[in-house]
This record gives C-alpha cells, sequence and structure tokens, in this order.
C-alpha cells in the first residue's frame, strides 16, 4: 500500500484520497454526508494527517455517549 502521509502525497493526491474513501464528496445524493468531507480539509491542506483526524473525531464521539450516558 502507498502512503497517504502528507509529506509523501500532493494537494491533489489527498483530495483523491479523501474522495475515493468518503464516496461523493458533494453531497449532491439522498443521505450523503457532504460534512464528512469538511472533516478532512486540514488533511487536504496538508495541516493534520488522517490518523489524528480520525482520533480526534474518535475521542469526541467516545465523550458525547459518555455524557449521555451519565
Amino acid at each position: 500500500m502507498r502512503s497517504i502521509l502528507i509529506r509523501d502525497t500532493t494537494r491533489e493526491e489527498r483530495e483523491q484520497i479523501v474522495a475515493d474513501s468518503i464516496g461523493n464528496i458533494n453531497g449532491a445524493c439522498d443521505g450523503c454526508a457532504a460534512g464528512l468531507a469538511e472533516m478532512y480539509q486540514d488533511y487536504i491542506d496538508g495541516r493534520k494527517e488522517i490518523r489524528d483526524i480520525n482520533s480526534e473525531f474518535c475521542a469526541r464521539h467516545e465523550q458525547d455517549l459518555a455524557s449521555e450516558a451519565d
């Protein structure tokens, strides 16, 4: 598997990686999650790795679930 790290990719490659992973990033269909593309904008722009974005998302989600359980 080819590296998807920021240092190993161009902006265009990162855009394609996100598009291929998410599917329809334009949100032009029913049920599409256009907000997911926004979540990965820092990766596309070369500011944050995908693993960091995913970790932050999981931590927020787990915190929300814990709050709901209280």
